[in-house]
């Protein structure tokens, strides 16, 4: 019974543990941490088992943030969140899938654990203030000033998306073509002046150590790495046998059109792309082997 119990909010908190992390992995791990918390417990004493096991795993989620935070400072490059294709949320509903689009979970990270919690539990899930101070173990009148000073940070730092997901698609498939053609005009027209290329490889596969700004440094990066010359680079680091299939094609990543690159029918490198006026303003590069597994 009190199994049945718990999996019955499992995709809840586990939609919530990744919003609040930035990784499925560590997002599941917090989850099997609130289930022994769960079976440790009188469950007949629990008269809300959602509002509960909310309590319970956003605390763990925060915890744990604050651990990995230190771990990602070390990290090789850029640090960018996990990718999913399937987006772990319990219904469809527009607020949650844009909660883990990437370029909102990229501003998350420069939030503070408790900031990023409570904006979570807020904007995705629209839990009232009162619930939010007794999770956060804070009064609500904080719980509501640590709410606002998150939304207004993410407001300012927040890309403001003005594509509908048809036209966001059809412009990812241009950018996929303008790149594997080498059409440097064509992929230099559709990026900002001012646009930058995140690229996360974990230290473990061919990406920018830093990050490129500027429309022709990075019409030119993605050219080169486009090249047949890039690709067998970039190949080489991974570690594949000769000649495999290589192919780019549009598919929903974290809820958004994005280019995947398969190596075999393997996701090797995703290429999500923020656009505003029509343009590209920021494009996010993960190759991360270990961020490609949930694809």
């Amino acid at each position: 019974m009190a199994t049945e119990r718990f999996e019955e909010h499992r995709d809840l908190l586990t939609a919530v543990a990744y919003r609040v992390l930035g990784t499925v992995t560590d997002a599941e791990d917090v989850v099997q941490e609130a289930w022994l918390r769960w079976s440790g417990v009188d469950t007949a004493e629990v008269e809300d088992d959602r509002a509960y096991l909310i309590r319970v795993t956003t605390r763990l989620s925060i915890d744990r943030l604050r651990r990995v935070r230190a771990q990602r400072e070390s990290y090789v490059g850029p640090w960018l969140p996990e990718l999913v294709s399937a987006v772990p949320d319990v219904a469809e509903h527009a607020e949650l899938t844009a909660s883990v689009e990437l370029a909102l979970l990229v501003v998350l990270e420069t939030l503070s654990p408790l900031e990023r919690a409570v904006f979570v539990l807020r904007e995705a899930f629209a839990l009232p203030y009162a619930e939010i101070s007794e999770i956060i173990g804070r009064t609500e009148a904080t719980a509501r000033q640590l709410a606002r000073r998150a939304k207004q940070h993410v407001r300012e730092r927040r890309p403001r998306f003005e594509v509908d997901r048809a036209e966001r698609r059809r412009l990812t498939e241009r950018f996929i073509g303008a790149a594997a053609g080498g059409d440097l005009d064509a992929l230099t027209a559709m990026l900002a002046h001012d646009v930058s290329l995140v690229g996360d490889g974990g230290g473990k596969v061919k990406a920018p150590l830093r990050v490129i700004t500027g429309g022709e440094k990075v019409a030119r990066f993605l050219l080169a790495a486009a090249s047949s010359r890039g690709t067998r680079r970039f190949l080489e680091s991974l570690g594949t046998g000769p000649t495999p299939d290589i192919e780019t094609a549009v598919a929903d990543v974290n809820g958004a059109p994005a280019a995947v690159v398969t190596v075999g029918g393997r996701p090797v490198s995703v290429f999500s792309l923020v656009i505003q006026d029509g343009l590209v303003q920021t494009v996010f590069l993960v190759a991360n082997p270990e961020k490609m597994s949930r694809l």
